[in-house]
């Protein structure tokens, strides 16, 4: 009878551990969820040795491409607990329309009263935003981010975010213009990507956008789509076609073999693991490199 009673105490007491709610959140601490890798290094840029604020990512998965994404069950207590949530709208996050609706946090929308381009409709691809979402590939664009971000978390926290955010400002506009005379380089380079993310990035920087084609599992390039890019490196003599570093490569790299064209990869900085604005200048210089190279 003893031999059963130990068992049977440590059965209870996992049960009853199991049906204990969550911990308690800290009252004190405004929890603010970042619902993409950008909109996470800019509110942790801005936010940096302000008090009593805890800035969390959502969606950090390696992927190219956010339109088929299903929140899980760690995303939706994320969000549950939330009292403020920065996003980077303009259709990226359509997959949260439900769970934010439902959520009482504070909705910041990163991408309100910008200049938005058109999204790129090409052949087999199901994407229904009206807009091109990928607005902080563009150094301005970031720019406006992270002043929308410390406008609104300094309203609500009460607290002075501009000197902190004016800085990262100029960190990226001196980014940018070296950037800007490092490309000055070449000669009107033209780019053929296989990422429909891209256009920001062409408009701030001068470059010519041929042609975009995103690839994702099960809806890859059609005959057409890959007929009109071997004829427009063919035409334009082009050195090299660009794919997503979370993306496909192997039509690329068939299209590769057939015009003697090279394949490099840019980066749509959608995953990572550092915070602050660092990680985004390191990336950006990294496509600027990658450009220079390949049409060098």
């Amino acid at each position: 009878m003893k031999k059963l009673i130990a068992p049977l105490c440590a059965l209870v007491l996992l049960l009853s551990a199991c049906g204990q709610p969550a911990p308690a959140q800290d009252e004190d601490t405004l929890h603010i969820v970042a619902t993409t890798y950008p909109v996470y290094l800019f509110t942790t840029a801005v936010t940096e040795g302000a008090e009593g604020v805890e800035v969390s990512l959502l969606v950090n998965q390696q992927t190219s491409c956010l339109h088929d994404y299903t929140l899980t069950v760690s995303d939706m207590k994320a969000i549950e607990g939330a009292d403020v949530i920065v996003m980077n709208g303009a259709g990226l996050e359509d997959f949260m329309d439900d769970a934010l609706s439902a959520s009482d946090a504070t909705v910041i929308d990163c991408s309100a009263g910008m200049d938005l381009l058109p999204a790129q409709g090409h052949e087999g691809h199901d994407h229904d935003t009206e807009y091109d979402p990928h607005i902080w590939m563009d150094p301005a664009n970031a720019q406006v981010m992270l002043g929308t971000i410390a406008d609104q978390l300094g309203q609500i926290t009460g607290q002075d975010l501009q000197a902190s955010c004016a800085a990262v400002q100029q960190q990226v506009e001196e980014a940018a213009q070296q950037w800007k005379e490092q490309l000055t380089t070449l000669s009107a380079p033209k780019l053929i990507t296989f990422h429909d993310g891209f256009q920001y990035f062409s408009r701030s920087f001068g470059l010519e956008l041929l042609k975009a084609i995103e690839e994702e599992e099960g809806s890859e390039a059609s005959a057409q789509e890959i007929q009109e890019i071997v004829s427009l490196v063919d035409q334009y003599q082009l050195p090299a076609i660009f794919t997503e570093v979370n993306g496909s490569e192997s039509t690329a790299q068939a299209i590769s073999r057939e015009c003697g064209c090279g394949v490099y990869q840019l980066n749509m900085i959608m995953s990572g693991d550092g915070t602050g604005i660092q990680p985004y200048l390191d990336a950006m210089q990294n496509n600027i490199d990658t450009i220079v190279e390949a049409f060098g």
